[in-house]
């Protein structure tokens, strides 16, 4: 499982011209799934999301998670995440996970950021075409890899 945050003041996610999801002040949140991936991370994984101090406190310190502001998540999939372009021009995307398989793991995904989170959860439409607008804030951009995090599949 691969993450890709943003902390954003605010995003959206538009399907066929219609906004599907969006927030104010949160975390943008890319989620990409491999084919080794099961829901045994998603505690340690949303942990994290809920829990990391990205956020400025009244010093402009990074001191606050986005539960501590009271802020929203916006989880969008995305595949790409698992490309491997180390080789040619042209990203591989075999250690991605199969549709049909990533999207009953992602809507898991959603029910459990859901669950956990008190502020508002959003999302976009799995495998649709969607056109995704933020503004960064910051910006702060963080990357976690499960599998560099020690995260069980």
């Amino acid at each position: 499982m691969r993450l890709l945050l943003q902390r954003v003041s605010r995003a959206s996610v538009t399907v066929n011209n219609e906004v599907v999801g969006e927030i104010n002040r949160g975390l943008l949140l890319f989620l990409g799934l491999a084919t080794s991936d099961t829901d045994a991370s998603f505690p340690q994984a949303i942990d994290k999301v809920l829990n990391l101090r990205i956020f400025p406190d009244e010093k402009g310190v990074m001191n606050r998670s986005v539960r501590d502001v009271g802020g929203g998540i916006l989880v969008v999939s995305q595949f790409t995440l698992q490309a491997d372009a180390r080789k040619g021009r042209r990203p591989s995307y075999i250690n991605a996970m199969p549709p049909t398989e990533a999207e009953a793991l992602y809507n898991r995904f959603l029910q459990e950021v859901t669950s956990a989170h008190e502020g508002p959860v959003a999302a976009g439409i799995f495998g649709a075409m969607m056109d995704v607008e933020l503004v960064n804030d910051g910006p702060v951009t963080i990357w976690l890899d499960g599998e560099e995090l020690g995260w069980k599949s």
